[in-house]
């Protein structure tokens, strides 16, 4: 069998058993990854690809930032803006950061999860809210007012807690 056939049989063997356990489009951004995480930490896959990328063991719903670089971050990127910064505090406390329990933030090389940090939601919103309040003002008199914000490595190493991967 030529290397593109093996490619094919293994991209539709992944898509059909992805629908068979109800997890949605792998090849859909960064979703893979998100299943193969869930797998390895020991959380069960969100049904969709809209709201938690999966649920901890307490059913809770929790968020993944994944990377292949050479150290674990969280780009928040896409984040809608509310016409006030009291609407979009609001909005980043209970939709979009304290309401995910847990972030995990993952590093995969060679196709594997290789390193995984956690963080309290709280946590997270708190390293970003002032980060994301200085940029409020001027990102709505942009064409496609969206905010975006990181949480760095240093960061991740001072507030996370290095997980002990199963899988």
């Amino acid at each position: 069998m030529t290397p593109e056939k093996i490619f094919i049989n293994y991209y539709e063997a992944l898509a059909q058993h992805c629908e068979d356990q109800g997890w949605g489009d792998p090849f859909s951004y960064a979703r893979a990854k998100e299943i193969f995480a869930a797998i390895v930490l020991g959380h069960r896959v969100a049904p969709t690809l809209s709201g938690a990328d999966a649920f901890n063991q307490k059913n809770e719903p929790v968020e993944y930032k994944s990377t292949t670089g050479k150290r674990c971050k969280g780009s928040y990127t896409g984040i809608s803006v509310q016409k006030t910064w009291k609407e979009q505090d609001q909005y980043l406390f209970e939709e979009k950061l304290a309401k995910y329990p847990e972030h995990y933030y993952n590093r995969f090389e060679g196709g594997r999860l290789v390193e995984s940090w956690k963080m309290a939601g709280r946590q997270v919103y708190d390293i970003l809210r002032p980060k994301l309040k200085k940029k409020f003002p001027d990102v709505l008199k942009k064409k496609d007012p969206r905010l975006s914000a990181n949480v760095t490595w240093t960061e991740i190493q001072k507030y996370g807690k290095k997980v002990n991967l199963i899988g």
